[in-house]
């Protein structure tokens, strides 16, 4: 019913002694997992990011905007390479606001006659 450890070392040490070709198998799924991991989540992810942040970095005078808080204004200063963009929340109401805060930049909607 139990093994004697005679038995338990000799068949350890059988199968380590497999060489190099053993371990390959036993890391070749782990790498695999890794690989499909990689292409379905990671790089997606991060082709989105960068399209985000390049969406942001073009926002410009006239833009509508959604900042990370959920305000939704329009561009009325932006000037390319700093980090602040001024929106306009309100007729008369103005803030400050910087561009890593900016969740959306929305086409801006027509005005109504």
């Amino acid at each position: 019913m139990f093994a004697s450890p005679a038995y338990a070392q000799a068949a350890g040490g059988a199968a380590a002694s497999g060489g190099g070709a053993a371990m390959f198998i036993q890391m070749a799924p782990l790498v695999l997992i890794f690989v499909i991991f990689y292409f379905l989540m990671i790089r997606p992810q991060q082709k989105r990011m960068k399209e985000h942040r390049a969406m942001i970095e073009a926002a410009k005078k006239g833009d509508e905007v959604v900042t990370g808080g959920g305000l939704i204004g329009k561009v009325v200063k932006s000037v390319e390479g700093d980090p602040e963009v001024e929106i306009e929340l309100a007729q008369g109401v103005r803030v400050r606001a910087l561009r890593s805060t900016l969740s959306d930049v929305r086409k801006p909607k027509p005005a109504n006659d």
